[in-house]
């Protein structure tokens, strides 16, 4: 048992970095500042400054208030895909598909960890749990990184969005740059990374209990 519980920890750093990547990963989907566009027409965008996420576009405006009072316009884009890039509809599908698959690596590991933890000694049941988990926590590294490269991508060469009229937004801004949800998706890709690594160098010791 207890020979079997030392072989875990890098299984068990797994669970946490996971975890964390995980929290990183829903916290990188609901932050709207994906893409900072600078733009010239302050007439709406009093401050000069809109946040683009993949939900929704948010910007400060005077204009609905008075000169001395502010408040956040947002507008929702999951209503206008057929007007959204692609970098953002396919990171609107591939982050909530992350969340899913990166709780299921996570279930998978506390089943192999109470199993290792509990005496429960069968090796099959074990390394397929830990394969699982670092195959699903691999899947989930690749659906933030896709999103999070192409959207970064699109900073630097500052690509356009047609917005609809209702957005009162200008389809190119004068500058775009990378907001805080990339490095955020970043971080939780990296850290996804380390648990899939981590999960799948398991290796069941060899003793003459071995279960079956």
């Amino acid at each position: 048992m207890t020979s079997l519980v030392s072989t875990s920890h890098l299984q068990l750093a797994a669970f946490a970095f996971g975890t964390i990547g995980w929290i990183l990963c829903t916290i990188s989907m609901g932050l709207v500042e994906w893409r900072i566009w600078h733009v010239d027409n302050t007439t709406i965008i009093s401050s000069g400054i809109a946040w683009v996420g993949i939900w929704k576009v948010c910007f400060i405006s005077y204009l609905h208030v008075s000169s001395e009072l502010k408040e956040q316009v947002c507008h929702k884009m999951n209503d206008y895909e057929t007007s959204i890039p692609r970098e953002i509809f396919v990171a609107q599908g591939l982050l909530l598909v992350a969340m899913v698959v990166g709780a299921l690596g996570m279930a998978s590991t506390i089943f192999a960890l109470r199993s290792i933890y509990m005496g429960i000694l069968y090796k099959t049941q074990i390394i397929r749990f830990f394969l699982a988990a670092g195959f699903l926590y691999l899947t989930a590294s690749v659906c933030v990184l896709i999103p999070v490269s192409w959207n970064f991508y699109s900073v630097v060469h500052n690509q356009t969005i047609s917005f609809p009229p209702s957005f009162y937004m200008p389809s190119c801004p004068v500058a775009q740059e990378v907001g805080g949800a990339i490095p955020v998706g970043i971080i939780s890709v990296i850290l996804l990374m380390m648990s899939a690594t981590f999960s799948l160098s398991y290796r069941f010791p060899v003793t003459p209990n071995d279960g079956v």
